[in-house]
């Protein structure tokens, strides 16, 4: 929502300034300067990215548009359900999860936070690593260090559409340069005309550089930096997991390896201490 509101504003912004200037908003309406801009760029993009970072970036495209689903609420879940398996741990002993960790969809458990159990990666990431643990054949900094190489990785390969938009953006100036020279060597070819008419045709040629610019800097390059921002959010799950873990390794209680947990969070999406206790509590 918040995209397309930015985006009438830029809009609003560029073209309603250009209007109370006295301009003529028809003149910017130049449909061959896009396709040449646009069709530039999108031959550029694929030419220069793999198979994987095209898919990646295609299926990225339409989370702008969508709000980030990492919300307090949904890591208060991911506490309860972290506290419940190490509750279950303390009790009961490592093996004690063994089924949980193997069948994620039929544990009693797992069932009882939906939204959780729905990002199949984080579902991967937490029961792999209970199953080390159950395992028992790798000590608390063997697996910090596996668990730091493995969120590097997700998070290198969260940054990839970013990448891959940021730099489209950056090479829409220059299509738009691409254009506007087109179209001062079409004025070129026309140089008999009547003045009238070749002042349209430079005019027409400015636009090539206009639009590159605006889609650049007011459309595009937005998108990889918001892109990028919902990568890091991805990666903070994993990081809360992670501490999590290590913590009760280490020996603290399922309460206390929460707590760790929860002080790794960003502060906006960080519940207090009583107000994520009394939701655990309700939870069980």
């Amino acid at each position: 929502m918040l995209v397309i509101v930015g985006y009438v504003v830029v809009l609003g912004a560029v073209f309603g300034g250009f209007a109370l200037a006295g301009g003529h908003l028809a003149a910017l309406l130049q449909p061959i300067e896009l396709l040449m801009i646009a069709g530039g760029a999108f031959g550029a993009f694929f030419v220069g990215n793999t198979s994987k970072a095209v898919k990646a970036t295609l299926k990225a495209f339409p989370t702008v548009f969508k709000g980030s689903k990492y919300t307090k609420a949904l890591y208060m879940e991911l506490m309860a359900l972290l506290y419940e398996l190490l509750g279950k741990i303390r009790k009961e002993g490592l093996m004690s999860i063994e089924r949980d960790v193997d069948s994620p969809g039929e544990s009693p458990i797992f069932s009882k936070y939906p939204k959780i159990t729905a990002d199949h990666h984080v579902i991967e990431f937490m029961t792999d690593y209970l199953r080390i643990m159950v395992s028992g054949n790798l000590n608390a900094m063997e697996i910090e260090n596996l668990m730091d190489v493995e969120i590097e990785t997700h998070h290198h390969e969260a940054l990839v559409p970013a990448h891959v938009i940021t730099k489209m953006g950056e090479g829409l100036p220059a299509f738009g340069i691409v254009a506007a020279v087109m179209g001062v060597v079409h004025t070129m070819e026309s140089v008999g005309a009547p003045p009238s008419e070749l002042g349209m045709l430079i005019a027409h040629a400015l636009v090539g550089t206009f639009l590159g610019i605006l889609l650049a800097y007011g459309f595009i390059g937005p998108l990889g930096n918001l892109i990028e921002q919902k990568a890091e959010e991805s990666t903070k799950m994993f990081q809360t997991i992670k501490v999590t873990l290590l913590a009760n390794l280490n020996g603290y209680a399922p309460a206390m390896a929460v707590e760790f947990g929860r002080k790794a969070l960003n502060s906006t999406e960080r519940p207090g201490f009583t107000e994520l206790e009394e939701h655990v509590k309700q939870k069980r």
